[in-house]
């Protein structure tokens, strides 16, 4: 339950990070829009990092070994 939760707030990053990009390219404001989707992409990773962890120790797991 607690990936799910993640999950949507990466999301909700997204969507937010993706509009906030759009508003701004549509005043003109190139440069400020691609560090607004940086700063978004930065945020989503960070929230990544522990599904993929467990993710790549799941893996690890089924490898016989």
């Amino acid at each position: 339950m607690i990936y799910i939760e993640t999950i949507l707030k990466i999301i909700g990053i997204a969507y937010i990070a993706e509009f906030a990009a759009q508003i701004t390219k549509d005043a003109g404001q190139g440069a400020i829009a691609s560090k607004i989707e940086l700063g978004g992409k930065i945020l989503i990773l960070a929230m990544a990092i522990p599904i993929l962890t467990v993710m790549i120790e799941t893996i690890i797991q089924m490898i016989p070994g």
